[in-house]
Parts: C-alpha cells; structure tokens; sequence
C-alpha cells in the first residue's frame, strides 16, 4: 500500500473541509455570534495546520494508488473529517462532551440524522448551518467534491469512486472520472437549488429553506426544530416529500434525462421497483393510520412523507410515527433496511442489491429444480456479470453480521428491545430517527460514550458500504506484507 499517497491526499481532504468551514464562519459572522465565529476560526487553523503539514511531508509520495489504498484513504478522510468537524460544536460549549460532538458530525457526513441534541433550536445559526451543511458534503461524498474541484493527483481515482459512491456497480458517466464528479455534483447542485426555490415560493424562510434543502439533498434529516417539519405547512410538507424521493434515485438517470435518452430511463427496473415500494407502502400505512387523523388528504400526506423519509434514508418527521400502529412501523423498518436507489445520496441496502439478491434466490431455487438450466441473471434487459452477483451476497453476509453484533453491543444498555433494535438499524442504514426511545421525538443522548462511539462506527459503516471501514479496523491491511 501506498502510505505516503494514502497521508498525502488525507491531507488534501482535510484542507478542503478547513475551506468548506469558512462558510459556516461567515454564516455566524453574519448573525454576530462571536463564540461561534472563535470556535470555527480555531478550527479552520487546525485543518489548515494538519492538512498542509501531511501534504508537506508526503509530497514526494508516489500518485498512484491502488484498490486497497484507495479504500483505506477514503476510510481515514471520513474519520478525520468526523474528528475535526466536531470540532466547533465542543470548542463552542454547544455539545460539552467530544464524543457526543463526533457523533453528531459522523451523523451529519454520513448523512443519517440520528442527533444527542434534544432541542436543535438553541444552537447558534452557524452551527445550525454547518451541521445540515455536512449532509450536503457527505450527500455526494467528499472524495468526489475533491475530484470535482480540485487537480487531479492519482491515475487510480476510480478506487475512490468505488469506495466512496453507494451500490453494487460503479462506472463512468463519460470517459474522465473528473468530468464524471463535475457532472454529479452539477446536477446535486441544479436540485438543490430548485428545492430552494420551491421552499422559499411556499414562504419559509431563507435560512430554513437552505438548512433543509441541505437535509434533503444529502438524505440526512438534520432539522432545526425539535419536532423536525411537523411546524411546516402542508405545502411545504409536500415539497420535501418529492424532493425526498428525487434525491433518493440513480444520478446516472438524470444524466440520461439531460442528454434526451429516455430510453435507459424507462428500462430501468431499479427505478420502477423504487417507484413500486414507495406506492405500495404509502397505500398500506395510509390506511393503516386513516383512523388516526381527521382527514384523508393529512392521513396521505404523513403516510407519503413518512415513507419516504424512511425509504431515501433522509429522516424527516412531520408526525410520531413511532405511536403509529404496529404495521405500519413494521413496513418502516423494513424500508429502512431497503433504502434509496444506488448512485443516490440515500443509504440502506440499495434497491439495486434487493432486486439482484431476490434474483440470486430465484436463481438458485430454479437450479435446484433443474440442475442443468443455465441461470443467467438479467437487470433491465442486461445480464448481471457473476463478479457483481458473489459481491452482493457477500456484502448482505457481512451487512447481516455487523447489524446482529451492533444490535448485541446496544443489547447491554437499558433500553426496549424496541428501542435498540431500530437504532441499530436507523444508525447502520443511515435514517436517524427510529422507534420507541429514538423515536421522532426522541434522541441518542441516553446512550453511553460507548455505545455512541459503536454507533457512530455503525454509521460509517453504513455509509462507506462496509469495506473501507473494515480494511482499516484489520490489522493485516497495515502490515508490510498487506
């Protein structure tokens, strides 16, 4: 491996999140919120410090970079992305404990929503803009805004790419992985700013209006009140649902869209099966919960807002779903677990794994029945190479087993089982809230530092799909030989 490339572009990253802060400083210069300024000022001389000083001594590394190096990279530049972004919240006494802090940014970057804060609204604007602003980095990832914006240093950037961009399958949008994150981030951008739009016509206010298109662009969920968009108007409400569902498909399609090649559009079965998931579930929980409200038109805008919050991974709530009878929160957890479209900014197991392993199971019991068929498995009219079926079963194998051994470590605390299980999975799939005591109008503050460092593990792991993290906690990765 490659360690002085490795050290090398960490820095660069690290530097680049010391200019991203400048914005939040400015946000809080503006408010006059002097603390807060201080503590996003000492920050950003910490990120300018280390980052030039790990480019410094490694500026004589190397610029290629292979597989394992490109996992491991991208696995440290979360982590110290995680341990310096914290950094204005403890620096500023919002969140006194450092722990507590990391996990609020790990929550943010990961893109899950999942916070300690019981009341978001005491926060000074500027931490409130920086904490929704990470959802926007982390939405698209880092590695590919630094792909985007800065020159290139490696000629295996698509390591990067891989480790980095959510699902089975990564390619090129066009022949240069640069213009390809130039591209991705265009169209991030192009959302996001229409969603602005449409919020600020509904009458929010500006900085709401930019601090929860940051959450729904990133699928993150952070909000600025304690009951999240409960406060909002219906039509507001509405917005962030389809805006929810936009950001959770495939970018790929939008570039399709862009170049009028409808075609791969409508021939993606990944995008109709999400389409699907999402009606069926609307339909079911709609009139599950239709006794709970006094109007049909509010009963469907709780269930479609829900739903998608919970399926695009953002985390959103307009009401407590978590009093909802037992099927319908039964279903959200299962949406959880299933997540947005892959090449999204959503987390969960991607639709794409969920159609190819039901595919595999298909497959299977075919082979059993008639041993000598050839079973080729085909996704929109494609046939699925066999590298990328063995990937897939091996990632729901791994995903299985790291769930069951969070959910064992969470067991140990005094809370429901309940309570437990869905914050395992609303930390791993990158959702935020979940059930019972991290339910909507709940938070994570009860948990020790232990476990919110497991969780805050959990989400990464989420988040990174499992292996750069894992290849950076196996000590055989950092040895010599490996």
């Amino acid at each position: 491996m490659n360690r002085k490339m490795v050290l090398y572009t960490v820095g660069r990253i690290i530097l680049l999140e010391g200019l991203l802060l400048l914005i939040p400083l400015a946000v809080s210069l503006y408010y006059r919120e002097l603390l807060t300024v201080w503590s996003f000022a000492v920050t950003v001389a910490v990120a300018a410090v280390i980052g030039l000083l790990l480019m410094f001594f490694n500026r004589h590394a190397d610029r290629t970079l292979f597989a394992k190096g490109g996992f491991i990279t991208v696995a440290l530049s979360w982590i110290a992305l995680a341990l310096i972004g914290a950094l204005p919240f403890t620096l500023s006494h919002a969140i006194p404990s450092y722990v507590d802090a990391v996990f609020e940014t790990v929550s943010g970057l990961t893109t899950t929503g999942a916070s300690i804060l019981p009341n978001p609204e005491v926060l000074d604007k500027g931490l409130l803009f920086w904490r929704s602003f990470t959802h926007w980095i982390g939405g698209m990832g880092v590695i590919v805004l630094m792909m985007a914006v800065m020159p290139a240093e490696s000629g295996r950037s698509i390591h990067f790419l891989r480790a980095e961009v959510p699902g089975p399958v990564v390619g090129k949008l066009v022949p240069r992985l640069r213009d390809t994150a130039k591209i991705l981030y265009l169209i991030y951008l192009a959302l996001t700013v229409l969603q602005i739009v449409f919020l600020l016509c509904g009458g929010m206010p500006v900085f709401d209006s930019v601090v929860h298109t940051f959450g729904t662009a990133g699928t993150g969920g952070f909000g600025i009140k304690s009951n999240s968009m409960a406060s909002y108007s219906p039509y507001l409400q509405w917005v962030i649902t389809i805006f929810m569902l936009l950001f959770g498909v495939n970018f790929n399609l939008y570039y399709f869209l862009l170049l009028r090649r409808v075609k791969p559009v409508l021939k993606s079965g990944e995008l109709w099966c999400y389409l699907a998931i999402v009606l069926v579930a609307v339909g079911l929980i709609t009139r599950n919960i239709l006794p709970l409200y006094d109007t049909f038109s509010e009963t469907l805008r709780h269930a479609a807002f829900q739903a998608s919050s919970i399926l695009t991974t953002t985390g959103y709530s307009t009401t407590d779903f978590a009093a909802w009878p037992e099927l319908s929160k039964v279903i959200l957890l299962l949406l959880m677990m299933v997540g947005g479209c892959a090449g999204s900014t959503a987390g969960g197991l991607k639709v794409s794994r969920v159609i190819l392993l039901f595919k595999i199971v298909a497959r299977d019991l075919k082979k059993m029945l008639h041993p000598r068929s050839v079973g080729v498995v085909q996704v929109s009219g494609k046939p699925v190479e066999e590298q990328t079926l063995n990937g897939v079963s091996s990632y729901f194998a791994l995903y299985m087993i790291l769930l069951l051994a969070v959910f064992l470590i969470l067991s140990f605390e005094p809370f429901s089982f309940e309570t437990n299980l869905s914050a395992t999975l609303a930390c791993f799939n990158n959702v935020g809230p979940g059930l019972a005591g991290v339910g909507p109008l709940s938070n994570y503050a009860a948990y020790s530092d232990f476990s919110t460092i497991v969780l805050s593990l959990a989400m990464l792991f989420g988040r990174l799909e499992i292996y750069p993290i894992l290849f950076v906690l196996t000590p055989s990765v950092w040895s010599k030989k490996g």
